[in-house]
């Protein structure tokens, strides 16, 4: 079956989501519908409407937008079911209920920023930057009445170099996302007859190109979802754990810590660190405390002495620590308040 032929609806919403959308429109796929969420107030008193990244792609391409506040909503399933769609395509987006992926008849697949059963969860990219992954990549699955769970079809491998923050992994597999959509399409497409499907097992052919997860005894790592609590820094783990935790957070929504002095009653400053750098040198005081050696900061862990490279005092703008140094009195009387993480 030719591929323009396949009525697909897609689903998602940031800016992750866009370019696999962007990549099915740019290359002549047949996208009937979008669902993504409704529009977000913003602004200081909450007035103004903020369309997702999706919706606006979609808008500027003349797609029609569905926006359901709840998905099991009967007025949005009978609209949906309006486009007679084959195949749903869902990017970063929300849990379907099973009345909605059940739907076409070609099934639901996802496209995961991880290679299940691998960082299940919403937040599959920054846990694996965090946990020090040489390697991710891209799944395709069908969906099923757990989170994650379902039917493999395709997995696309991505290197994560040391040096990588949590910015450059996303943006790697955002396009490596477009990429396995098309090619997850083009797969089913090829299982299809050209013109009548009258009489065809299409849970027979969706097994058929799929495979169940298997775990291989591996231990599993989990992708849950981040708050604000989940940022703060644990001065008591090692310089590499540290590192790589920043680096997975690093630039949004960013890791933070108390720095506060001892010896003053002054309220603990709160300081978010965007980038870091390991060193050789060994620790030579108590976990949290400062070293200054000429325009360098450094910060006691439990094994090395890790080097502050980019920081945002609370209300200011991110700096480099030259800008930080020149701007905080007698840095050296200060410490992060070593934080043990339960």
């Amino acid at each position: 079956m030719k591929k323009e032929n396949i009525r697909i609806v897609f689903m998602g919403t940031p800016e992750f989501a866009v370019e696999s959308l962007k990549s099915l429109v740019e290359n002549g796929y047949n996208v009937v519908a979008v669902v993504t969420q409704p529009d977000k107030p913003v602004g200081r008193h909450q007035d103004k409407l903020q369309p997702s990244a999706v919706k606006q792609y979609a808008l500027e391409h003349d797609l029609p937008v569905l926006q359901p506040e709840k998905m099991k909503d009967a007025n949005f399933i009978e609209e949906l079911r309006a486009y007679h769609a084959d195949l749903q395509v869902v990017v970063a987006f929300r849990m379907l209920p099973e009345v909605v992926w059940v739907m076409p008849r070609l099934g639901t697949f996802n496209v995961h920023a991880a290679l299940l059963p691998q960082y299940r969860g919403a937040a599959p990219i920054n846990w694996a930057v965090i946990n020090g992954e040489t390697e991710t990549g891209v799944t395709t699955f069908f969906l099923d009445k757990d989170i994650d769970t379902g039917r493999i079809i395709l997995q696309k491998p991505f290197a994560i170099p040391d040096t990588a923050d949590v910015e450059y992994v996303y943006d790697g597999l955002m396009h490596l996302g477009a990429e396995i959509a098309r090619e997850t399409i083009d797969l089913i497409a090829s299982k299809l007859p050209e013109e009548d499907l009258t009489g065809v097992d299409f849970p027979h052919i969706l097994e058929e190109i799929s495979v169940p997860q298997g775990h291989e005894d591996k231990v599993l790592h989990a992708a849950p979802k981040i708050f604000k609590e989940t940022c703060v820094i644990n001065w008591n783990q090692s310089a590499k754990t540290v590192y790589d935790f920043v680096r997975g957070l690093s630039p949004y929504p960013g890791t933070w810590s108390e720095l506060y002095n001892e010896n003053s009653n002054v309220k603990p400053v709160v300081i978010k660190i965007f980038k870091t750098a390991k060193t050789e040198q060994p620790a030579v005081d108590a976990v949290g405390t400062l070293v200054v050696r000429k325009n360098h900061l450094y910060v006691n862990t439990a094994d090395y002495l890790l080097e502050l490279l980019e920081l945002q005092v609370s209300g200011k703008k991110r700096m480099d620590v030259r800008a930080f140094l020149n701007g905080f009195k007698d840095i050296d009387t200060y410490r992060f308040k070593a934080v043990d993480i339960k």
